[in-house]
């Protein structure tokens, strides 16, 4: 038996001893099987019976040892729950003898009297209280319509809508049915970040949202509660079960099926985040995925298009809460073109980033860049440059570049082929590369800045490609010294585009992996009329 140390038993020993008695007890928690691992265990209670407050309480899993008892109680005594004083009590009583003598011999000399009783009053009452609110607790999602739910939701996934859809790009889903007139879904994925389907109870309630996380001289404060603000369902997915935190930068849609799992939840103004829907949401939810999936099967190559293009379709649904009724729903889901132009506006820099003519700079957009691409800053030697200008099939060269210090400093991007090939065509297709520059950025939710770095092309289109945390120190230095060769070569950089992502050049591509190079200028944030940026912002519902 472990024994407590003589430095812990003297500063219990000079604890104030109260004329209470405490029930203590371990217990496992009967909780229902919806209810996450998490919320299963056993359950450790140390209560003052003369006052009737609990001192302190812990959760251990059920193969911790009786030490897990003690050290609750050891916390009850200094640093009990609420306004109650630090003390020691006069008797303890438990209902299972084990416990009664491991605590006979861990507090000897401590002056308590260990008492046994078959039945704890208080602590019986709140572990009954316990199991009542778990069994009150509600499921995800209803039992009568979680299968279909869930089923709906994979096609969703096999659909992958975000591969041909921006958030901004909005569908409306005309219901007349269970109190909702129209819902509004934004589709969330297309940056590789969150995937999922909004879907918002009013078309007002999105656009709030969306100007509040675009308009940078909001405060923290301020987004958090536009976030709370919103009126909408969700169908979002996420990792299968736990995942190690080095995962935690693996893209969703490079896993396979079997690992994703959905979640369906609600947020509202009163309500604020829940992740569960009753009956009547899930009814909402499922038919609005029924009508999804079907407007994506048809019209997938339509929405795959340059434009956003205007289409109209109607479905007629069985009703899921009146499966016997003979005469279908019928659901019109309809792309809003005035609407996606109305959002994509606001993706501008406010009055601060304009230029000196008055006109906005153009929404730094970020759909050029292969997610998961391998960036870095560095520099290819001249020799190099001119075999890469003499040799490459794809590039774009610029003669006034004199060759000056140890080489021309470039932006690598490394993909797989057939994303690299697509990388430099969209780049042929917008003019060419007019320049790279990083600007000063900041996350609105976490006090982090950021390097950002865009490119952008001759059509006048700036582009993300990258967000880097601004005191990293490999950063850091990386940043000197394209700033110190950039002055060298007079303002002149590169863009280089790799292909071998999984292969053994990896983070060191070699002159055959090198496809492109495109020459162009290097840019500042102020010469183009840029303020701080904000960091691009994600939803989170965890």
């Amino acid at each position: 038996m472990t024994a407590l140390n003589r430095s812990t038993r003297r500063r219990l020993q000079q604890l104030q001893q109260i004329p209470s008695v405490w029930e203590g007890d371990r217990r496992p928690l009967s909780a229902p099987v919806e209810l996450e691992d998490e919320a299963k265990g056993d359950c450790i209670l140390w209560v003052d019976g003369s006052q009737g407050v609990v001192r302190a309480m812990d959760m251990v899993a059920p193969d911790t040892g009786p030490e897990a008892v003690v050290r609750t109680l050891l916390r009850a005594m200094e640093h009990p729950h609420g306004p109650m004083p630090p003390g020691r009590p006069q008797k303890i009583v438990v209902r299972d003898r084990e416990i009664q003598f491991y605590l006979r011999g861990v507090l000897q000399e401590l002056g308590i009297s260990i008492d046994y009783a078959p039945s704890l009053p208080l602590i019986d009452e709140l572990f009954r209280e316990f199991e009542e609110s778990a069994y009150a607790h509600p499921p995800q999602l209803p039992p009568q319509y979680a299968e279909k739910l869930v089923e709906e939701a994979y096609k969703i996934w096999q659909a992958a809508p975000w591969e041909y859809l921006a958030e901004h790009q909005i569908l409306s889903i005309e219901l007349n049915q269970w109190d909702i007139g129209t819902l509004y879904a934004c589709v969330m994925g297309m940056s590789g970040m969150e995937y999922g389907i909004l879907l918002y109870r009013s078309l007002d309630s999105l656009k709030r949202f969306r100007a509040a996380v675009i308009h940078r001289e909001d405060s923290i404060e301020s987004l958090e509660e536009a976030f709370l603000g919103q009126d909408c369902l969700f169908i979002t997915f996420e990792p299968a079960g736990d995942r190690d935190d080095e995962d935690e930068d693996i893209d969703l849609a490079e896993l396979p099926i079997s690992l994703i799992e959905p979640s369906f939840g609600n947020i509202h103004p009163l309500e604020g985040l829940r992740s569960s829907l009753y009956e009547e949401e899930a009814v909402v939810v499922l038919v609005a995925l029924l009508a999804l999936n079907r407007f994506f099967r048809a019209s997938r190559r339509k929405l795959a298009g340059e434009d956003f293009p205007s289409i109209t379709s109607r479905y007629r649904i069985p009703s899921p809460d009146q499966p016997e009724a003979t005469a279908p729903l019928s659901v019109k889901v309809a792309t809003l073109p005035k609407v996606a132009d109305e959002l994509y506006d606001m993706v501008q820099l406010d009055s601060d980033s304009d230029d000196a003519t008055g006109k906005a700079m153009p929404p730094l957009r970020d759909d050029l860049v292969p997610q998961n691409s391998f960036l870095s800053i560095g520099m290819v030697p001249w020799e190099m440059v001119e075999y890469l200008r003499t040799t490459s099939g794809n590039y774009q060269a610029d003669m006034k570049i004199q060759a000056a210090g140890d080489g021309l400093p470039v932006i690598l991007i490394q993909t797989s082929r057939p994303k690299a090939k697509m990388l430099i065509e969209k780049i042929q297709a917008s003019g060419g590369l007019k320049g790279i520059l990083f600007n000063p950025g900041e996350d609105p939710f976490e006090e982090t800045r950021y390097d950002i770095g865009i490119i952008q092309t001759n059509n006048g289109e700036m582009h993300l490609f990258g967000e880097f945390v601004k005191d990293e120190p490999i950063h850091v230095e990386a940043r000197k010294r394209w700033d110190q060769r950039c002055k060298k070569t007079k303002g002149y950089c590169g863009l280089v585009i790799a292909k071998g992502l999984t292969g053994a050049s990896r983070g060191n591509p070699q002159l055959p992996d090198m496809m492109a190079l495109f020459e162009a200028r290097s840019l500042s944030g102020k010469e183009l009329g840029l303020g701080t940026l904000q960091r691009i912002v994600h939803l989170d519902f965890e």
